[in-house]
């Protein structure tokens, strides 16, 4: 158990002043609304193009 502890804190590192966490938790913070932002984009901007296929194929439709 002890060898499984010392191969764990190489990688992990917890620091005794919990302030050292607030930067993290901003960048985390800003990077999570910047992914909901783009999701909405990509949302938005696909609903758009579906709307115009419809349409496209209602002219096609319409034209035989």
């Amino acid at each position: 158990m002890t060898v499984v502890h010392s191969i764990l804190y190489l990688f992990l590192y917890f620091p005794e002043d919990k302030s050292e966490y607030i930067p993290a938790f901003i960048t985390s913070v800003i990077f999570l609304l910047g992914a909901v932002l783009a999701m909405r984009f990509f949302i938005k901007i696909s609903k758009k193009e579906q709307q115009q296929a419809q349409e496209l194929e209602e002219r096609l439709k319409n034209k035989e």
